[in-house]
């Protein structure tokens, strides 16, 4: 006997969880580790707000209590997007 699903997702992004070292996003049905040390904005941040985003685009995330913007594209390679400008 096989069991039903219990339903489909309704949110296309969603934390997943949290540790001293960083946090979990499941964007998408796909999972990314987003380290403190490559995303600071979140390491001092409430938990409730880290919980607290919203998909505005496919490849768009925002945490509205923080005022973060992140791409996916700065999520899967942030060595591209350096947090200090260098000449």
């Amino acid at each position: 006997m096989r069991s039903k699903p219990l339903g489909k997702s309704t949110s296309a992004v969603e934390v997943t969880s949290l540790d001293r070292h960083g946090l979990w996003l499941l964007v998408h049905n796909e999972e990314f580790f987003l380290p403190f040390s490559e995303f600071p904005w979140f390491r001092e941040a409430k938990v409730a707000s880290i919980l607290n985003v919203e998909l505005l685009h496919e490849d768009h995330l925002y945490w509205p209590d923080l005022d973060v913007d992140l791409t996916m594209d700065s999520i899967k390679d942030p060595s591209s997007y350096p947090l200090v400008w260098q000449d």
